[in-house]
């Protein structure tokens, strides 16, 4: 059977069931011993004299446990049965209005009860509370993060997460590559809902509606809790899961247009019926992006132009159970499955004088189909006491990609075409066990071990790709097979004496990693290989203090050590053709590089609005960079490699605010400024290309230090209780790398919003009105070179979003990898 098919089946099955038990109102749940008791009734809107379809409907006990349930059919009316002798409260709930509740007895003498006709009144409080929190996003400021609690005002700036992270304090997604950066380092961990994901972090933001963010935490120095990986912390985006009784969705359709149309759209379900909570959804993102530049080396007469259209369809799948067993017990389950199909077209256009460079175009035509699945069981035991838990979670990642690339060339050009076949797959399993216990009102005890079993294996194949000793184009096939498995344990302890909070860490991990990369020869069936591993034993300490004088201020001072692992490229060895002028491999020799961070904050709040300032320090050990050097058998040819330098040091400041002059207008505002610095050794030539032999290539070891400065600004306007108009802008300030120094970009944008009807809500955004948002850069290693990169930035978007059915909506708390409970309120963000 079709595999969509086969993943379309459980949402379908969840999709009538939902509807079946919502047309029938039957009871939320069976008791264990029945009852001949019921309750019935008939729900109406106070103002309109309308029935109230889709109301939830709540049981409760004398002690405010909730026992059973139901919810109203499209006539507003509902019965709930299997009530035993005894007393009772119904609460009659739903969006917007006041609730109803009303104690009934169930007796022999009485064993049904008919409450007749309920009218509901507008709760105009609820109303206001309501839409103020969906409207404004929020931050919170605690020990180890920042939290960005999400509202429709970022949700306007796109359809995807990735359009959200632009919006975000220090963060920066890359337009081009769509590659992520948190205080100006790529070296950051993403994780969904606590999870890693297989899925390339530049797809998996794509794939992800805005709606469906709850909250997105940047977690800058992690506890001894947290996976040590990423020298700039973890990124968590929290997705909206909705536990409320009854039968709740929500819709989402998005269009974004400059060039190519871009479309985007979301389904979520969700239906709990007393000890089941059932939630599934489903989105996809259909987009066309044009991509132009051009790169010029200046002392030699050498262009090149890009003209590239990527094409991306991706589905993404959820479907899961939670069960509450009893009081004590929870197990949860659920999978992701996501359908990516994607492919670039596109030209590159070379001229010059220099040797056999007086024109080569270069076709490309690549076809990228991936898909990956997720698997994940919890379970959660409450023992004796508040917060004292164990928790058991095993989770399984797969990832499989093929990649079909045909090349072709014309002009003056030696090359043949060539094509080439890539396969990926991957797959990891994680494991954790974690124990918690507050010893006292003050004092908390945490304690986990986890595994973590990652395989990743590369089947490469071309026809006439690369040059045999004789300079011929031959087949070759290889693999490359990288296997790490990293066991681990860790322990923190917090206590709390009156102003000052503290909690310190320790994770201990045993590292096992091991490699082979084959290259064959498909002419003389002759074999290449490489072996590496490379097992070591590390300790990660981690420290927190918050002193908070009063509500209105908080400091927080905090110490980490962090590990950035080579990823599987940095150390695959084999060659990766990229254009006629650029090839890149890895060096299997790489070792991780270290991070120790130190880091301070203070939050202050006012009347109007808060602040909060922050500082960080970073001493990074064996420092993994860039190894540029030139091709001798083409000296036009740049290869790039990676390696360990020295270690170095980065700091940086980050300033954020929050002000709200008048109730109809708030101001948030955020800079940050950061220095980096980076070590390399790159080669370059003394005299032009066309003139140049191989003594004319020397090595030089490269330092680059440079200051970066960001900065943000979001107005927001509320018009009416309906209508709000938002205007944000940014500046991206000049950046200098080891390939590269890029100059400054800014853009500004402007956004409405419209509520309609009583659950829709209508956004519509022009982003970089003036058209300054586009790439420009140089280099002066190995060769002199200015360039530019453009890309569809002044896009146009509309979105609708509806919300139906009843209950109040709140998201589950399910388990993370960290529980520090020390919060200032923030402020808007």
């Amino acid at each position: 059977m079709n595999r969509r098919v086969l993943l379309c089946m459980p949402l379908a099955l969840l999709w009538s069931l939902t509807i079946w038990s919502t047309v029938n109102s039957k009871t939320f749940y069976k008791p264990a011993s029945d009852g001949k008791g019921s309750v019935e009734g008939i729900v109406i809107d106070a103002s309109h004299q309308v029935p109230l379809a889709y109301v939830t409907v709540v049981i409760e006990n004398t002690l405010g446990e909730i026992l059973t349930g139901g919810i109203t059919d499209d006539k507003g009316y509902f019965k709930v049965n299997s009530l035993q002798e005894g007393n009772y409260r119904v609460k009659i709930q739903y969006i917007g209005f006041k609730t109803y509740q009303k104690d009934i007895s169930i007796s022999a003498d009485a064993y049904s009860v008919n409450l007749d006709t309920i009218t509901l009144e507008e709760d105009m409080t609820s109303l206001e509370e309501v839409t103020v929190v969906a409207e404004v996003s929020s931050i919170e400021q605690r020990v180890d993060r920042k939290v960005i609690n999400v509202g429709k005002d970022l949700t306007t700036a796109g359809p995807t997460a990735s359009d959200i992270m632009n919006n975000l304090p220090s963060v920066r997604v890359d337009e081009q590559s769509g590659e992520l950066t948190f205080r100006g380092n790529q070296n950051v961990t993403v994780m969904v809902d606590g999870k890693l994901s297989n899925v390339p972090v530049a797809q998996l933001l794509k794939q992800i509606p805005s709606n469906a963010i709850k909250q997105i935490e940047l977690i800058t120095n992690p506890s001894a809790k947290y996976n040590p990986e990423g020298m700039s912390g973890i990124i968590n985006i929290i997705l909206h899961k909705n536990v409320a009784m009854g039968f709740n969705g929500s819709v989402d359709v998005g269009l974004a247009y400059q060039i190519e149309p871009k479309f985007n759209s979301a389904l979520n379900l969700n239906y709990r019926n007393g000890k089941f909570n059932f939630y599934g959804n489903v989105s996809n993102n259909i987009a066309k992006n044009d991509n132009f530049g051009s790169i010029n080396r200046t002392d030699e007469g050498v262009n090149q132009r890009f003209d590239l259209l990527n094409r991306n369809k991706s589905t993404l799948y959820k479907i899961g159970v939670d069960y509450y067993i009893n009081d004590k017990n929870t197990l949860s389950v659920f999978t992701n499955q996501n359908i990516f199909d994607g492919g670039l077209i596109g030209d590159t256009f070379i001229t010059g004088e220099a040797n056999n460079l007086a024109e080569i175009n270069q076709n490309l035509d690549i076809n990228n189909n991936n898909d990956s699945q997720q698997y994940n069981l919890a379970y959660k035991l409450k023992l004796d006491k508040e917060d004292h838990t164990l928790e058991f979670e095993a989770d399984h990642n797969r990832f499989d990609s093929d990649a079909f690339n045909v090349n072709t060339f014309n002009g003056f050009n030696t090359r043949p075409n060539f094509i080439e076949d890539i396969g990926v797959k991957r797959e990891q399993s994680i494991f954790n066990l974690d124990y918690a216990n507050p010893l006292s009102e003050t004092k908390k005890l945490e304690a986990g071990l986890e595994a973590r079993l990652l395989n990743s294996v590369t089947d490469y194949f071309s026809d006439a790709r690369v040059q045999n000793i004789d300079g011929d184009f031959i087949p070759n096939a290889t693999n490359y097979d990288l296997t790490r498995d990293i066991y681990s344990g860790y322990a923190t302890f917090g206590n709390k004496i009156d102003k000052w909070t503290y909690q310190v860490g320790l994770r201990a991990e045993n590292v096992r990693e091991t490699g082979i990369a084959i290259e064959t020869d498909l002419n003389t069936e002759i074999d290449n290989s490489l072996t590496f591993a490379n097992n070591y034993f590390e300790l990660y300490p981690s420290a927190f203090v918050t002193y908070a004088p009063s509500e209105k201020g908080t400091y927080q001072l905090s110490y980490s050590r962090r590990v950035d692992r080579p990823n599987p490229n940095q150390l695959n060895p084999l060659p990766e053709f990229t254009t006629p002028l650029v090839s890149q491999f890895g060096n299997p020799d790489l070792k991780p590089q270290f991070t120790n961070s130190l880091e301070a904050n203070y939050t202050k709040q006012f009347e109007k609005g808060s602040i909060t300032g922050g500082v960080f320090y970073r001493v990074i050990q064996d420092e993994i960079n860039q190894y540029l050097f030139i091709d001798r058998d083409d000296l036009n040819r740049l290869i790039i490699s990676f390696d360990n330098f020295d270690n170095s040091v980065s700091y940086g400041v980050e300033v954020s605010a929050s002000l709200k002059p008048t109730a109809w207008w708030s101001i948030n505002t955020g800079i940050d400024v950061f220095s980096r610095s980076q070590k390399s050794i790159a080669e370059r030539l003394t005299v032009p290309t066309n003139e140049a032999g191989v003594d004319d290539i020397i090595r030089e070891t490269v330092t680059v230090e440079n200051v970066v400065f960001n900065a943000r600004l979001f107005n927001n306007f509320k018009v009416t209780k309906k209508l709000s108009l938002s205007a944000f802008g940014l500046f991206r300030g000049p950046q200098d790398g080891v390939q590269f120094n890029s100059k400054a970009m800014g853009m500004v944008n402007l956004g409405m919003r419209y509520n309609f009807v009583e659950n829709g809500t209508f956004s519509l955004n022009f982003n970089d009105i003036f058209g300054t948002m586009f790439s420009r850069f140089e280099s002066d290693r190995p060769f002199r070179q200015v360039g530019n990169w453009n890309w569809e930035s002044r896009t146009v978007f509309a979105g609708i979003n509806y919300r139906f059915g009843g209950g109040k909506y709140r998201a589950m708390s399910r388990k993370q990898r960290d529980d520090n409970e020390a919060k200032s309120d923030g402020g808007m963000f």
